[in-house]
């Protein structure tokens, strides 16, 4: 695969918006790169660079939010995430996964629609009945969704926003959790041989920009209190709505 100059120029935007988004947020790298990748890779090729800067944009934060990790709750979600992954790739064969994100996509249109339009976000007291039972439900499931269609953030990020946590007790859950499991997509994916030297040669143009990207993004969460830190995240799972939905009709 050689690059041309365009591709180089897109290909370096989306490891700037993607390292603004997770520096910000603390989730989002392949959400917000993955759509100008695939305009000049495989859309294979796309989701496996997306997860690796991801990790590679996470690591520069990690110390950022060490303080706010609280082991035993990120244990509780990343656990069985890790196992739901198997479970979702088990599944693929099954499930017509065109449809499923179309699904995902309408649910987090019409519920963080919702949301934005609402004079404040939400609460009730749904995350907080079950314990840490629901909440490793709610990381099962994140981890099924990852490998079947590779959605790991939508679903504990929704329920974290139910969560009287802290802006920074929640980025610690969605850096964690998200960390470790597009790590352990970026490890199956290389030992499977899925990943080739036009892989490797992409990442290493990446890396830099997603650094810049990253400082600009923490720089902006900096800024945000926790009302305006939840409103952020509920922004852009609604833009992840709207493209499932446009890439799926």
């Amino acid at each position: 695969m050689i690059f041309t100059g365009t591709d180089i120029v897109l290909l370096l935007l989306g490891a700037l918006l993607g390292g603004f988004t997770n520096g910000m947020t603390g989730f989002g790298t392949a959400l917000t790169a993955v759509p100008i990748w695939i305009q000049i890779m495989p859309p294979p090729m796309a989701g496996s660079l997306g997860a690796a800067a991801g990790v590679t944009g996470q690591i520069q934060t990690m110390h950022q939010i060490w303080h706010a990790i609280e082991w035993r709750r990120v244990a509780t979600f990343v656990i069985p995430g890790l196992i739901g992954v198997p479970v979702g790739t088990w599944l693929l064969p099954m499930i017509d996964v065109r449809q499923f994100k179309l699904g995902v996509g309408a649910i987090l249109v019409v519920y963080c629609g919702f949301q934005l339009l609402s004079a404040r976000l939400a609460r009730t007291g749904i995350a907080t009945s079950g314990g840490r039972f629901a909440d490793m439900a709610v990381g099962f499931g994140g981890g099924v969704m990852s490998g079947l269609a590779g959605l790991s953030g939508p679903l504990p990020i929704i329920w974290a926003t139910f969560k009287p946590w802290s802006r920074d007790e929640k980025r610690a859950l969605f850096q964690a959790f998200n960390f470790t499991i597009l790590l352990a997509t970026v490890i199956s994916s290389a030992i499977a041989g899925l990943l080739p030297r036009a892989f490797l040669i992409s990442l290493l143009l990446c890396v830099p920009a997603t650094f810049i990207g990253v400082r600009l993004g923490i720089y902006a969460y900096r800024r945000l209190d926790d009302r305006r830190f939840d409103r952020v995240v509920i922004s852009l799972l609604f833009g992840v709505g709207i493209s499932l939905i446009a890439q799926n009709w």
